[in-house]
């Protein structure tokens, strides 16, 4: 027979394991208190996580940003470590052989800069400004598709340097044309009804 002192210390034990709801009904749950784990409450005690300083007492400079950039039709985002005072084009430049030396799929047509935008997302229109410092973009997630010159801009002479004043609206008058095409479908649609 077990003694009260045993019945008492296997009930404390199974209130300390892990409970599993298999099996209670909805009234004893309510009667039963869910005791909380035994973990540390707090690994940072006594440290401020949202103020860090150097040895010296001042402020601690951002050094390196890690920024995930995914490019067009490709599985997951090439990370990069890169200096806050680096430029868009630099992260772009490194974003394409950071793609290159882990063979990425699918291959890229062309590696140049110049042929390719950086967006904040997938479905921003606008494409950043090349000379534009990473620590005022405000973000650490971006996008990266091909800009596709014209062939009237490529055989007027137009180089990649000259042609960033006209990129950042390249995307936005495709995606235009895009809609203008499927609005132009739906009154054929209409039309056959």
């Amino acid at each position: 027979m077990s003694s009260p002192k045993n019945h008492r210390r296997k009930h404390e034990e199974k209130n300390r394991k892990a409970s599993s709801f298999h099996g209670r009904t909805s009234e004893t749950m309510a009667v039963a208190k869910l005791n909380r784990p035994r973990t540390v409450p707090d690994l940072l005690a006594g440290r401020r996580v949202t103020e860090v300083s150097s040895p010296e007492g001042k402020p601690a400079k951002l050094t390196k940003l890690l920024l995930n950039v995914t490019v067009q039709r490709s599985l997951g985002a090439v990370m990069v470590i890169m200096s806050p005072e680096s430029s868009v084009g630099d992260l772009i430049a490194a974003v394409l052989r950071q793609y290159v030396k882990e063979g990425r799929r699918p291959i890229l047509g062309s590696t140049d800069c110049g042929d390719f935008d950086l967006h904040y997302s997938q479905f921003s229109l606008e494409s950043l400004d090349r000379e534009e410092k990473l620590i005022n973009l405000g973000s650490r997630n971006f996008f990266l598709c091909p800009g596709k010159m014209d062939t009237a801009e490529s055989s007027s002479g137009i180089t990649a340097e000259s042609s960033s004043k006209i990129r950042p609206t390249k995307c936005l008058e495709e995606a235009e044309e895009d809609w203008m095409t499927k609005i132009a479908w739906l009154k054929l649609m209409e039309l056959l009804l």
